[in-house]
């Protein structure tokens, strides 16, 4: 069983904050030489009614998620590996006129990228480190419209992409003969200053200081009978501490308190849970089952819910000694949720008995 298996199984967006990947690192486990490429396929149905009874027809966009690395064993001791994820994003949109609705046009646009390069070391048949730099890329277009935003209505910023480097560092422990392995990464948090654009406000700034969340992944797998393991997953990310204050938001909203933050999120636990068997020679599947805390069922527009219930079903076939094909197909039930706006917080809007549909496949090819 393998970590390309485990991690179709979970293939999917995250719904903790603006988490889309889940910023694996599963493939520094894999043996050998190893490159993969994966791609995702994410249709989220968000939908609700303000609280003015006007619908509110679904506001998240469907996505692509795309993936790769490539693994090298340098000696007995040491691998390296080199992976691209796309780790954060939003795809927001609110139909509706502006002007009779509470929340119609505000919309949140954001994509991100990030290589990491990682280094493996095995301290001993059952203990490894690993570690290294991630250079991540951010950019985002949020508009806030609509009656529930009064004299703000109509406002937009435009943050322009920017690079920066944060790390990662981790360890696992491992018994081969029992397909033992429990795996603790810390993935930093990273600052950037991303070049801005706003309107309708006086006063703004050349850019924008944001800080993308620090996060903890607990990844586990143990053999429980021949052919059959179970696995799961941990992830923590600290969302509270992304600020989105551009200068002339700022300054409009709470001219004596700087700091005030377009984005509100909450931090967010993930935890997943399944059982995977070896059928064959050739076909291994799996079946997991996850879950994220529910916080504040008021939440910000621009990440209409509040926790999740999800159910996933994965399998791997073996073409040859070589190469290797997964796939996942994941249904995620979304929690329901109030976005609101305002000091102190005002419901604008109820979004109920929403969800998310995630399909993806994967290549692995030993060399």
């Amino acid at each position: 069983m393998t970590t390309a298996l485990v991690g179709m199984a979970a293939s999917g967006a995250h719904a903790g904050g603006l988490d889309r990947s889940g910023q694996p690192v599963g493939i520094i486990f894999e043996d050998g030489n190893y490159a993969e490429f994966s791609f995702g396929y994410v249709s989220p149905s968000v939908s609700g009614e303000d609280v003015l009874t006007n619908p509110i027809s679904n506001v998240a966009d469907s996505f692509v998620q795309l993936g790769a690395g490539v693994r090298f064993q340098i000696n007995d001791k040491v691998a390296a590996a080199l992976l691209f994820d796309q780790p954060f994003g939003s795809d927001i949109t609110y139909g509706g006129d502006a002007g009779t609705t509470l929340l119609g046009g505000t919309s949140a646009i954001a994509s991100s990228t990030s290589v990491t390069a990682l280094g493996q070391y095995q301290v001993n048949d059952r203990v490894s480190v690993h570690g290294g730099l991630r250079y991540q890329t951010i950019k985002g277009d949020i508009t806030l419209s609509g009656l529930a935003y009064g004299p703000l209505s109509g406002y937009n910023v435009s943050m322009e992409s920017d690079g920066a480097l944060g790390y990662v560092v981790g360890a696992a422990y491992e018994i081969p003969e029992i397909a033992l392995r429990v795996a603790l990464t810390y993935n930093s948090e990273i600052d950037h200053s991303l070049p801005t654009v706003e309107n309708i406000l006086p006063g703004g700034s050349p850019n924008t200081e944001i800080t993308s969340p620090e996060s903890i992944n607990l990844d586990f797998q143990t053999g429980v009978a021949e052919d059959t393991l179970v696995f799961g997953s941990i992830r923590y990310a600290k969302w509270s501490d992304l600020v989105i204050s551009p200068a002339a938001f700022d300054g409009a909203v709470d001219p004596g308190t700087p700091g005030s933050s377009i984005s509100d999120l909450d931090d967010s636990t993930a935890i997943t849970l399944g059982v995977g068997r070896r059928f064959s020679d050739k076909f291994s599947g799996s079946v997991s089952v996850g879950y994220e805390d529910k916080s504040d069922p008021l939440v910000s527009p621009l990440a209409p819910s509040n926790g999740q219930i999800s159910l996933a079903l994965g399998g791997q076939y073996t073409v040859s000694d070589s190469v290797k094909i997964s796939g996942g197909i994941r249904y995620t039930q979304l929690g329901d949720a109030m976005p609101e706006t305002g000091t102190p917080d005002v419901a604008r809007a109820n979004f109920t008995g929403n969800d998310v549909v995630s399909v993806g496949i994967r290549i692995g090819y030993s060399f």
